[in-house]
């Protein structure tokens, strides 16, 4: 009987070994990573893209057995929380990824209303924080933790301008914007700068509001007396809608301009046909894409039944980035502080990233040097390709 046993503890202990050999490395601990997002309140379109766009890259990294890192598969695990759409909000936000869920590294805030502040707390608690879709450069400046996956508004603004001049053969221009907005305040200033820089013409209105302002006839008035060949309207696409309506309303009848944050469908949604054949700038355009874009395009609309949009793409692009310095950083630290700061010098490691939002190179700001897309928005609603220009 005890060399019955005997002969079978062996064959178990064979197969457990056999098994474990096997097998590919698995860590006990997950990789934990933040989403910092507007979930509700002013752009909840835009929290929920990234989400959508973070939970496909999930389930493709967690299919194959999680991260390999160092030889160790770790399965990643990721924390939503939402921001409300809120400055306040994003900071609360980022102190909770950081104090209680204790992540390694954030993906977010988007629009830079949430993200230059919550920016702030997440470099002075020395935790990595990568926004997809913030340009203003207040966001990462001077914050060697915080990265970013979108092109700079000093780089917008001027595409905005040239683009402008030219194909409506702009003298004119006129600017209404969020003053209460980081993102909107900063691409008007910088707009009405490159504008007059290049000597195109007068910035012949600009004229700012409120947030929670609904009724801009004041501004629109002012704006439509003094004969802009184009007003640009850098602002939440929420915003957009209403502006561009009641200009309508008011007897306008000249082009708009617009910028990254227009590109969403729910623009086209809120806004009907008094945003058709109108432009703006942004990060890539859907409709034509190849390769590794059309592949993410065509999934996401698979499994969601939309169009994704540009924040929706820099998402994945930003927690691409993420996932290459976490590679860079060649182990994973039980201890969330050490490996914040592996996860950092992992991110100041990558000198290029090709994306499904394009090729960039980071410089010593954490800042990608990409190209910009100017879209159309056609007759029937859609968001087409019209010219890329690089720096």
């Amino acid at each position: 009987m005890r060399k019955e046993f005997s002969k079978f503890g062996m064959l178990t202990l064979s197969l457990i070994l056999s098994a474990l050999i096997c097998a590919p490395a698995f860590a006990a601990d997950a990789i934990k990573i933040g989403f910092n997002l507007p979930l509700t309140g002013d752009i909840p379109e835009v929290g929920d893209g990234s989400k959508k766009a973070a939970e496909m890259y999930l389930e493709d990294i967690n299919a194959q057995g999680g991260l390999e890192v160092g030889g160790t598969k770790y399965p990643l695990e990721f924390v939503y929380m939402d921001n409300e759409s809120k400055a306040e909000s994003a900071v609360n936000v980022a102190l909770k990824l950081i104090e209680q869920e204790d992540v390694i590294a954030i993906i977010g805030p988007n629009s830079s209303k949430q993200a230059v502040p919550a920016g702030g707390t997440c470099n002075d608690n020395r935790t990595p924080m990568i926004t997809p879709w913030s340009t203003n450069p207040d966001t990462t400046k001077d914050r060697p933790w915080v990265f970013r996956a979108a092109f700079l508004d000093p780089f917008q603004g001027p595409v905005v301008a040239d683009f402008a001049a030219k194909k409506f053969g702009a003298k004119k221009s006129a600017v209404i914007f969020d003053i209460s907005n980081d993102y909107a305040k900063g691409l008007a200033e910088i707009f009405k700068s490159s504008w007059e820089k290049k000597g195109l013409g007068p910035v012949v209105a600009f004229e700012s509001h409120g947030t929670k302002d609904q009724d801009f006839s004041a501004q629109l008035t002012t704006i439509i007396a003094a004969e802009p060949d184009f007003i640009f309207i850098p602002n939440n696409y929420n915003q957009v809608a209403l502006i561009v309506q009641q200009a309508r309303d008011l007897g306008y009848t000249g082009p708009f301009m617009g910028s990254d944050a227009w590109g969403t469908p729910d623009l086209v949604k809120l806004c009907g046909d008094a945003c058709y054949n109108n432009y703006f700038s942004t990060h890539y355009a859907a409709a034509g894409a190849q390769g590794a874009t059309k592949e993410f395009i065509d999934r996401y609309e698979a499994k969601y039944g939309d169009t994704p949009a540009d924040y929706a793409a820099l998402t994945w692009d930003s927690i691409g980035i993420l996932i290459e310095a976490i590679k860079n950083a060649g182990k994973v630290e039980s201890n969330p502080r050490k490996m914040r700061k592996a996860v950092r010098e992992g991110l100041a490691a990558i000198k290029s990233f090709d994306g499904i939002t394009g090729s960039s190179k980071f410089d010593a700001q954490g800042d990608p040097i990409k190209c910009a897309v100017v879209v159309k928005i056609t007759d029937k609603g859609e968001f087409v390709f019209e010219e890329s220009v690089c720096p």
